[in-house]
């Protein structure tokens, strides 16, 4: 089952990384942040419950820009006149 919940998580994040790479997305969509962030986090957990405290140093940083660009793009939403 935590393969599984892994190769979701992966799955995300490449699908973030597939779309920006054929231009579908950008780094400045909300999509992609929340694609980056939503992946990041689910491996994070993985690494925690592994044990694998280098893939959690990569997948916690990624998880924190993941969500501060997430929250940068939503601050910007609400700041914007309608």
């Amino acid at each position: 089952m935590i393969q599984l919940i892994s190769v979701t998580g992966a799955l995300a994040i490449l699908v973030a990384y597939a779309a920006n790479q054929l231009r579908y997305i950008g780094p400045s969509n909300l999509s992609y942040a929340l694609l980056n962030f939503a992946g990041s986090i689910v491996l994070a957990v993985v690494a925690v419950l592994e044990e694998q405290w280098g893939f959690l140093l990569l997948e916690g940083i990624w998880a924190l820009v993941s969500l501060w660009a997430t929250m940068k793009l939503l601050r910007g939403r609400s700041a914007r006149p309608r």
